[in-house]
């Protein structure tokens, strides 16, 4: 049965520059002599060290357990020498350091010891538990741990599973080649994440100008069933986005403050799925994913690289001509300048792209805006990026909240458009960035004001405790004395009784007259 598609709002037809680098089937790059491996690659909580400097690891070794719910655990991409656990520049737009692992391979790619699952033969939860110990987390660019994707609220259910084989970004095409290459392991891994949430039917999005990759699929679920459909979708950026694509399979529109699983539909990306299904079926965590090389190369290609290769080894691989004078990475609508390549693959670098000055020209002069509309005709979310713009130049950023800022999926269309050239999704991230920074100061704020609280409360209900001890120890020593007073007067007085007892019955005595013996004492007369 064809399925119906429907379309998304806005959007924009970008050429896509894919051809170069699909020429080729995917290539092993080799082992570099270094390896830096972050501990944080994913949304969430960074996974803590497990290794100690000069410790040898093997490959799939984890390095990094995953403490909190949110996160996934990092492994050794192969077997070496722990030579440093240090701050290490990270592939991220602040060009900031992360907490990495620094291994020297031995050459021996010497696997830790492997344990392979049926994940029809164990409860769901343990199945999760193993993702996420595996690592496995949205290889489509967004990161996220996929078992807590893999965990929905209870009374929900899941009537379509998504998967995302769309791959709209230009010059990307890691997803493309995957799905020509190795359709079958990615129909395993959907049948894995299917039974989990036992989704009703199965839709895999894939854009009609990757025919090769959709005849590949469409091979690969002739013989699982009618409910698993392979679906060309328009040629349209952003068709990858999660929510667009959604609504092009399905007709559901995910609100903003909802979650698709909330209207019974659940997205995975073909990296994604694939790889989950390495990590059950074979024991093999994600050590390793598939990188796009593209742009002003002479080797253009994909490439299936260690995890923790620096940049630089990657991109020498593919032959960077003469005039490249900078690189990106995840593509030029979304992607941002790499501020070095000393900088290592992570699980979110799916495309690297060496740019020139001809292949991306410098922009031309940011001009006013002129508030023609145009932005706001092609944002996939029906924003008005022109009003979010003003808000965040004027830094008035409960505005922008207003204006739903936190909606914006950054995907580019709107400064693609812009006839001004204003770098609108720049002032987006920095709004965005302002704001969770005070957020930030403002958490610690109030946990630095609850501690200080707490503390004070604790100081004096310590100090009334104090007091209170004292006062009945106090209170305790009184009573005491006092009935040690008691104790004392009795006798007094018992004998000072007898004595006057005595004197009664006795006659006076002169102190000169010595007493008789009682025996001889007569009664008196």
């Amino acid at each position: 049965m064809l399925q119906r598609l429907f379309s998304f709002k806005g959007g924009v037809k970008p050429q896509t520059h894919k051809t170069p680098s699909v020429q080729e089937p995917i290539a092993i790059a080799p082992l570099p002599s270094r390896l830096y491996v972050p501990l944080h690659q994913s949304i969430g909580g960074a996974a803590n060290p497990l290794v100690e400097v000069g410790e040898r690891v093997r490959k799939g070794q984890v390095i990094g357990g995953a403490d909190a719910w949110l996160s996934a655990a990092a492994h050794a991409s192969t077997s070496g020498t722990v030579l440093a656990i240090e701050e290490h520049l990270a592939a991220h737009p602040s060009g900031l350091p992360t907490l990495s692992v620094v291994i020297e391979p031995d050459g021996r790619d010497e696997w830790v010891e492997r344990t392979p699952l049926d994940h029809r033969s164990l409860p769901p939860e343990q199945v999760r538990e193993a993702l996420r110990d595996a690592g496995v987390v949205g290889l489509g660019g967004a990161v996220f741990p996929s078992h807590a994707k893999l965990t929905t609220a209870a009374g929900v259910a899941v009537e379509e599973l998504v998967i995302n084989g769309a791959e709209c970004e230009p010059y990307m095409s890691c997803d493309d080649v995957l799905m020509r290459e190795r359709a079958e392991e990615i129909v395993r891994g959907i049948a894995i994440f299917r039974d989990l949430l036992a989704a009703r039917q199965v839709l895999i999005g894939i854009e009609d100008n990757k025919p090769e990759a959709v005849a590949a699929m469409q091979q690969a679920v002739q013989d699982v069933g009618e409910d698993y459909q392979v679906v060309a979708v328009p040629t349209r950026y952003p068709a990858g986005g999660a929510k667009q694509l959604i609504r092009v399979l399905t007709g559901k529109e995910v609100p903003a403050s909802k979650r698709s699983t909330e209207l019974g539909v659940q997205c995975f990306n073909v990296g994604t799925v694939y790889s989950a299904y390495r990590a059950l079926a074979f024991g093999e965590p994600v050590i390793s994913r598939i990188v796009t090389l593209a742009g002003n190369l002479e080797r253009p290609r994909n490439w299936e690289v260690r995890l923790g290769t620096p940049l630089r080894d990657l991109v020498a691989l593919g032959g960077p001509k003469a005039d490249t004078d900078r690189y990106l990475m995840g593509g030029p609508m979304m992607g941002f300048a790499l501020p070095s390549l000393d900088a290592p693959v992570v699980k979110a670098s799916n495309c690297i792209i060496a740019a020139s000055p001809t292949m991306f020209a410098p922009s031309p002069p940011e001009m006013p805006c002129i508030r023609c509309g145009a932005c706001a005709e092609v944002c996939p979310h029906e924003l008005q990026p022109f009003e979010l713009y003003w808000f965040s130049r004027a830094r008035n950023f409960g505005k922008t909240q207003e204006y739903h800022l936190f909606d914006c999926i950054e995907c580019g269309c709107c400064s693609y458009v812009c006839p001004s050239h204003i770098p609108l999704v720049q002032y987006f991230r920095f709004a965005k960035s302002e704001i969770w920074s005070r957020e930030r100061e403002k958490n610690g704020a109030d946990a630095a004001k609850a501690r200080f609280e707490l503390r004070n409360a604790r100081e004096e209900r310590e100090q009334a405790e104090k007091a209170a001890r004292l006062a009945k120890g106090a209170a305790a020593r009184a009573a005491e004395k006092q009935a040690r007073a008691v104790v004392a007067v009795e006798p007094a007085a018992a004998d000072s009784a007898a004595d006057s007892a005595v004197s009664v019955a006795s006659p006076q005595l002169k102190p000169a007259d010595a007493p008789a013996p009682v025996a001889a004492i007569a009664p008196a007369s």
